[in-house]
C-alpha cells in the first residue's frame, strides 16, 4: 500500500501542542504538506479553499468540536469523501458508534505513536 506522501494533510485541534505532536509524527511519517486549524470553523473555512487529502481532527474542541466538524464534511457535497480520523482521549463506545454513525473513517486514541498514526492513515487513505 503506497501513501501519497503529497496529499495535503488538515490537522484540527485546539490544543497547539497536541497540533505540533501530530505535525511531527507526519512529518517523520514523510508528509510534508501540513495545515492546520485551531477548530471546527477553521478548519470548515480551509476546507473550503483547499482540497486535502485527510482531516485528522481533535474530537474536545470549542466552539465547534471534531464531531461537528465531521458532520458538517459528510454533509458538504464537495467535501464528503474528504477521509477523515477522529483523535480523542477517550475511548467511549458511544463516541466511536457515534463518529462511526456520522461517517468517520478511523479512530485514534490518545496517547499514539508515528507507527499506530501510519496504519490509521494507511487504512483509511492506502491504495
Amino acid at each position: 500500500m503506497a501513501l501519497d506522501l503529497k496529499m495535503p494533510i488538515l490537522v484540527v485541534d485546539d490544543y497547539q501542542t497536541m497540533v505540533r505532536i501530530i505535525r511531527n509524527l507526519l512529518k517523520q511519517l514523510g508528509f510534508e504538506d501540513v495545515d492546520d486549524a485551531s477548530d471546527g470553523t477553521a478548519a470548515l473555512a480551509k476546507l473550503k479553499q483547499k482540497k486535502y487529502g485527510l482531516v485528522i481532527s481533535d474530537w474536545n474542541m470549542e466552539p465547534m468540536t471534531g464531531y461537528e466538524l465531521l458532520r458538517h464534511v459528510r454533509s458538504d457535497e464537495t467535501l464528503r469523501v474528504t477521509p477523515f480520523i477522529m483523535v480523542t482521549a477517550e475511548s467511549k463506545t458511544e463516541n466511536v458508534i457515534a463518529a462511526k454513525k456520522a461517517g468517520v473513517n478511523n479512530y485514534i486514541v490518545k496517547p499514539f505513536n508515528a507507527q499506530t498514526l501510519k496504519s490509521k492513515i494507511e487504512a483509511v487513505c492506502g491504495s
